[in-house]
């Protein structure tokens, strides 16, 4: 076990380097840093003035090198004059060129500057990440449950009334995107037009006191549009296991069928379903952007459009960074999860 985790790793590190590299080059091709030259200094500056100003900054190096010392396993960009550091992201006002630390990058906590935030990358992510923890945190407390609940009552008799009833259901809600569904529960369950006032249509509040009133639509929002696809994984793995050999022997004993769901079919039905229930927590990262966007909600998600439309460079980095961690964190622990799940997995 301890060399497959060793192993996956080191795949992790290699895949997160690739992905980091792949956004540091999009996010840092001319246009956006012809916009991000005007946005620090003049909006009027030439195009000869543009080039100045990025070339006196370092962004005219090459990339790689550039990701180096946005990463800080590389020396950062420092221009002084007199003795004086005039430029150079380690350095603080005042500082000497002797002063000022060589290495000042990811590695070394400093993730860099937001434009639009004017604030520490790594301060903003830290609280909006927080946000949205908590929205994810409720939806997998309404998802999980409800998805599993959908998907073992309608495999446990496969193609009657209840089955077709639930499968329906499951189909219809993961069909419907998030941003169609939370557009009907504002228009019907918060709009003064309908007059259903039981909800608020923004979430704004909910960040510093979460009330039922506040946050029960964008956590309805997302959880239904996962618990559809969740539910249709489980019934498939529910029917299948319904249909083994021990389960009939079981039935053939006389053992009543809801000993027979509970103690032996349930269990090994579940393994397939915790794998998708796993992956779902990148696609939340997806998923929050609409919804977050939607109602006004300050987390992750929000952060990365406002980053995004403002071509705030530095927390768009960031944002990938988490991004990436997420996704990778989950796989692993999905594929550790499913050893201990399934004992008749073998590591290589």
């Amino acid at each position: 076990m301890l060399t497959f985790i060793l192993r996956r790793l080191g795949v992790m590190i290699l895949t997160a380097l690739c992905l980091t590299f792949i956004v540091f080059f999009l996010t840092n091709l001319s246009p956006n840093l012809e916009k991000l030259a005007k946005q620090q200094a003049n909006n009027r500056m030439s195009d000869e003035q543009v080039v100045t100003w990025l070339a006196a900054r370092g962004y005219d190096d090459p990339v790689i090198v550039n990701y180096g010392r946005w990463l800080g396993v590389l020396p950062h960009f420092t221009r002084e004059e007199a003795g004086e550091v005039v430029f150079s992201r380690c350095a603080d006002p005042g500082m000497t060129a002797a002063e000022a630390p060589r290495f000042c990058g990811v590695l070394q906590g400093d993730w860099g500057w937001s434009t639009v935030f004017q604030d520490d990358v790594l301060a903003i992510l830290a609280e909006r990440g927080w946000q949205t923890a908590k929205l994810m945190f409720f939806v997998m407390l309404v998802m999980v449950p409800g998805a599993l609940l959908l998907g073992v009552l309608a495999g446990m008799r496969e193609g009657s009334k209840l089955d077709r009833s639930l499968s329906t259901v499951s189909i219809a809600t993961t069909a419907t995107p998030e941003y169609v569904s939370g557009v009907i529960f504002i228009a019907v369950f918060a709009s003064s037009a309908v007059g259903l006032k039981w909800f608020k249509g923004t979430a704004t509040s909910a960040m510093e006191n979460i009330t039922f009133e506040n946050f029960t639509l964008p956590v309805l929002t997302i959880a239904l549009y996962g618990m559809g696809y969740i539910a249709r994984m489980t019934r498939a793995s529910m029917t299948e296991v319904m249909t083994a050999q021990y389960i009939r022997t079981a039935r053939l004993k006389g053992v009543s069928f809801g000993q027979i769901v509970m103690k032996h079919a349930l269990r090994n039905a579940l393994i397939a379903p915790f794998t998708v229930i796993m992956l779902q927590l990148p696609w939340l990262l997806n998923g929050v952007v609409i919804v977050e966007t939607l109602f006004n909600y300050k987390g992750f998600g929000w952060t990365l459009v406002q980053a995004a439309g403002n071509n705030d460079i530095d927390l768009l980095l960031g944002v990938s960074i988490i991004s990436v961690v997420v996704v990778l964190a989950t796989q692993l622990l999905s594929d550790i999860g499913y050893v201990f799940l399934n004992p008749r997995i073998r590591i290589a």
